[in-house]
């Protein structure tokens, strides 16, 4: 892959930039950026740049630039609406996060609240990566977007991989102890029972999120369960420290993992995982989007070395609102939420669509797995996800059920 250095100081200061002007529409990334996931945070933080400097370049939204200002949250709920009030009291009216559910569920409940008091005033919550069905579901709010599968819907693409393997017997469910963790345990209890009945659950666990510094133990504890295949909804440096654990223990069964490509996972597991470790994404560095797509993956990684490109939903997700804005003439959330509903964009992955009856993005999901064949690779390994081949699953094949009745939404007139 090629990767140079960065030629300027632009990563260094992308927390004392001035404002671009006083005219901007601003949206508030409130995201731990201190703390155990602070690497996650500066990551999709600079996805955002990215993607809002390439949207500035062509006019802005609506003919306004758009400016990102992070707020740090420490990845914790309360701290979260500490923030969440300071950019209200800013004046912003989009707030934008993705780490932690159990985050993103304390701000969908502010932001509904504040809405309800303030309606003159409403403030619209682009979610890019909290995937508790729930906030699509029975927890579903006019205010709120998601550019990122739900829970069920990547638990349908691993369960439907694994309905495939006769080899796998029994499975062990591990994950984070909070809304997400829980969400996934339970979609791959009742999706196994559904698609391979036969398969014996031999272990359900949660730990602690983002306080666990050595995963040997739980890796000791699943090995001596006799796992043929291990399912973990694990991101950050939960996802990295288990799988370096698995690496050191030798575990050598199947990881079917969200978050197996995320942010210094692939280093931590080195070798020992390659043909192991599964990951169900939206994209991936070898994904076959063509070469504009590439060439838009080198100018990322040239920029933000040793970074490498990995949320393609941050893009979707500024490209929409950029859309969104650009058609209403306005930057009222109101208007720009409306015209979210339904919005379909072509993009790389193909088209897609937000759904209108819940806010639920529908994209193409890919499943791949750790491979030391790739043209690209990351964080300077030797390896990268390659699609399997029966691994491409098509937008409207992700598309579930809803329970969403949205008692929240305006009426447009």
């Amino acid at each position: 892959m090629r990767k140079t250095a960065l030629a300027s100081a632009a990563a260094l200061t992308l927390f004392a930039a001035p404002a671009m002007a006083q005219d901007t529409l601003k949206i508030a990334f409130i995201e731990g950026m201190s703390g155990p996931f602070a690497n996650v945070g500066d990551q999709a933080l600079k996805h955002f740049l990215f993607a809002i400097d390439e949207v500035n370049a062509d006019g802005g939204a609506g003919g306004k630039p758009i400016e990102i200002i992070p707020f740090d949250n420490q990845t914790n709920p309360k701290e979260s609406l500490i923030q969440f009030q300071r950019a209200v009291d800013e004046g912003i009216q989009y707030i934008t996060q993705g780490n932690g559910s159990s985050v993103a569920s304390a701000l969908i409940d502010a932001v509904d609240k504040h809405n309800q008091r303030n309606p003159d005033e409403p403030v619209l919550f682009l979610n890019y990566s909290a995937v508790d069905p729930a906030f699509t579901n029975d927890r579903c709010s006019f205010w709120h977007f998601r550019w990122d599968a739900d829970a069920d819907m990547k638990m349908a693409a691993i369960t439907d991989w694994l309905a495939k393997q006769d080899d796998i017997k029994s499975v062990y469910i591990f994950g984070q102890d909070y809304s997400f963790g829980k969400a996934v345990a339970a979609a791959a209890e009742r999706m196994i029972e559904e698609k391979r009945p036969d398969i014996e659950i031999v272990g359900n666990e949660l730990h602690p999120l983002g306080k666990v510094k050595d995963f040997s133990p739980y890796v000791q504890k699943i090995m001596s369960s006799g796992a043929d295949a291990v399912i973990t909804g694990n991101w950050g440096q939960d996802m990295a420290l288990l799988i370096k654990a698995a690496g050191d223990a030798g575990h050598e069964v199947p990881y079917l993992t969200y978050y197996g490509g995320g942010l210094g996972a692939v280093t931590a597991m080195g070798e020992d995982a390659v043909g192991l470790v599964k990951q169900v994404s939206e994209t991936h560095e070898n994904a076959d989007f063509g070469a504009d797509h590439a060439a838009k993956m080198d100018e990322f990684e040239e920029r933000f070395a040793p970074l490498d490109y990995y949320f393609q939903r941050i893009d979707t997700l500024v490209r929409m609102f950029d859309k969104a804005v650009d058609e209403v003439g306005s930057d009222d959330p109101t208007q720009v939420a409306l015209a979210l509903e339904g919005m379909e964009l072509e993009t790389p992955l193909g088209t897609v669509v937000m759904r209108e009856d819940n806010h639920q993005v529908i994209q193409p999901l890919l499943i791949s797995t750790l491979s030391d064949d790739v043209e690209r690779t990351i964080e300077g390994t030797p390896f990268g996800f390659k699609t399997d081949p029966d691994g491409v699953i098509e937008a409207d094949a992700t598309r579930t059920e809803t329970t969403c009745e949205m008692p929240n939404r305006p009426n447009p007139s």
